[in-house]
């Protein structure tokens, strides 16, 4: 089986939700794909300044105005799309993803490792990780710094996900890089969508990284976007391979792990 995957790298305008909108909705528009990821907070931009600026941004999901956009979206061009914003729920707000289909709203993901300022901003995400089987493929879903943790990913792929959906805004310069390590000792593709860009706001200067890219669970980069333009990546993601998780005769991906000896990856910390 083959799915066409991709992703959309732009440069979001801070505060403008419609005009994110907008230009979302135009690139989308020029996909050739079944799957695609946008950026995290692809609707807001990135760079917030105060709680109450956070508040302000966020949507309730899935009846928000976002959610419904790219419902609208989904269904008109036959998509499955998975993008990033400021979730609103009660008195917390999250840095959430959505999952969309053809059909309407999927499912959503909470943001679990929070970066930097985040943490001042948002609830960290309760929960967990969850991987959606869309028929074609079955995806995962985490949002930029999660990367940072190998236990995101290997978790999803012990869910038996085949593709991770990762919306991001990355400055730090090595995901990308990390991304070819992650996916092959999970045996996994992953769709990394970055925004790219300049935000100075509140005197802090972010400089996003750009390059988004489709890895593949051999160790290839399949597709990667450049560092400053607006861009449409896709590839063809051939799923069969993930499913096997034969190394060699011998050996096994998963088979192979001993968790009695991993225990100390929990207990740590925790005391």
């Amino acid at each position: 089986m083959k799915v066409k995957a991709g992703f959309i790298q732009f440069n979001p305008k801070f505060g403008a939700v419609e005009e994110n909108l907008a230009r979302a909705w135009a690139l989308l528009a020029a996909v050739d794909a079944q799957l695609v990821v946008l950026p995290e907070f692809f609707n807001t931009g990135y760079l917030i300044a105060s709680r109450e600026e956070a508040w302000d941004l966020g949507e309730e999901v899935p009846q928000g105005r976002t959610t419904t956009a790219l419902q609208e979206m989904a269904r008109e061009k036959g998509l499955h799309i998975v993008a990033g914003l400021i979730e609103k729920e009660g008195e917390e707000l999250y840095n959430a993803a959505v999952l969309v289909s053809p059909r309407g709203y999927v499912a959503k993901y909470r943001k679990i490792h929070l970066f930097n300022e985040e943490k001042l901003w948002f609830a960290p995400g309760n929960m967990g990780f969850a991987v959606h089987d869309l028929g074609f493929c079955r995806i995962g879903i985490m949002i930029c710094f999660d990367w940072f943790f190998p236990e995101s990913m290997r978790i999803m792929a012990l869910q038996g996900a085949d593709v991770i959906c990762h919306p991001a805004n990355l400055v730090l310069p090595f995901c990308q890089d990390a991304m070819i390590t992650r996916c092959l000792e999970n045996r996994v593709y992953a769709v990394t969508a970055n925004r790219t860009g300049v935000e100075a706001r509140g005197g802090k200067t972010f400089r996003y990284t750009g390059k988004s890219q489709i890895t593949a669970p051999g160790a290839q980069v399949l597709c990667r976007g450049s560092a400053e333009g607006e861009e449409i990546g896709t590839a063809e993601l051939d799923i069969a391979p993930v499913r096997d998780k034969k190394i060699n005769i011998h050996n096994d991906l998963f088979a192979d792990r001993r968790p009695e000896y991993y225990y100390e990856l929990i207990a740590a910390g925790r005391e």
